[in-house]
């Protein structure tokens, strides 16, 4: 698939997820049984009292894990959030920069953003600002940035080189990246592989392990490392459409299944700008 192709599918599925309010984002997936947004985030790290502090609606339960628990945020930062949907993890950020910091969201979905300020409206977080962009061209100036946090999303990037390059760009001298995200450690089937559902749902798009940690490297960053790594049942992937796409297809048995889920891999990576 081209990547304008790729964009267009994953922004319509998450155009869905926005008006729907739900967690499955392909444009025919059957959301009946579908886990809810409160147990998928529960099962990728979040606690009930960080779900219960956000406004209704801001949780999809889209995410892979929970990089704000882990992303030292301190009083007065400026933090950016790539991807940031309804504004869960923007929402969680707010408290800890205070007031004298700012939290900024960026995403490409139109819907998403709309939700997200009406989100930010309806519980008067002042700190926390949406902008319309893509994470390979981010609406924000160079070098502005103290943190950046990431959860499932620039695994659907097909350009997650310049993702990178761009979130050292904007980075302070000094400045964090703290992604969730999943990467695979073995290779996806084919039929997988070019699954438009399972693409959407963060699967098909998700690159090796070695290879996404080396796209970091080749943007500058220095002092990486792999906080986390877990294997990610593809049965509680947020985007549901994603299991029922590959279990659906009579070409792939039970045990195939299983090696897939050990493929996998849900991720928390830090990384770090140079001071110079």
């Amino acid at each position: 698939m081209e990547g304008k192709d790729i964009k267009k599918m994953v922004k319509e599925g998450y155009a869905k997820v926005a008006r729907q309010n739900v967690s499955c984002c392909s444009a025919g997936c059957s959301c009946a049984g579908a886990p809810q947004a409160k147990d998928i985030s529960k099962i990728v790290g979040y606690s009930e009292s960080e779900m219960n502090a956000v406004p209704e609606g801001a949780n999809l339960g889209l995410g892979c894990g929970n990089p704000v628990a882990i992303a030292s945020l301190k009083e007065g930062e400026v933090v950016l959030d790539l991807g940031s949907g309804a504004g869960f993890d923007a929402f969680l950020a707010s408290p800890k920069v205070g007031k004298t910091g700012k939290v900024i969201g960026v995403d490409m979905t139109e819907e998403m953003i709309e939700k997200a300020r009406r989100n930010a409206r309806k519980s008067d977080y002042a700190n926390v600002e949406f902008r319309l962009g893509e994470i390979e061209r981010l609406p924000v100036d160079s070098a502005s940035v103290d943190a950046i946090i990431s959860n499932c999303v620039i695994n659907l990037s097909p350009d997650k080189e310049s993702v990178f390059k761009e979130a050292y760009r904007v980075l302070k001298p000094g400045g964090r990246l703290m992604v969730s995200d999943l990467v695979l450690t073995g290779k996806l089937p084919a039929l997988i592989k070019d699954s438009v559902e399972a693409y959407v749902g963060c699967l098909a798009g998700a690159a090796m392990k070695e290879e996404y940690l080396g796209f970091i490297e080749k943007a500058g960053f220095k002092d990486i490392k792999v906080v986390s790594q877990t294997h990610y049942p593809i049965e509680a992937m947020a985007n549901d459409a994603t299991a029922q796409a590959v279990m659906g297809d009579a070409k792939i048995s039970k045990q195939d299944m299983k090696a897939l889920e050990k493929a996998v891999v849900s991720v928390k990576v830090l990384a770090f700008k140079p001071e110079r």
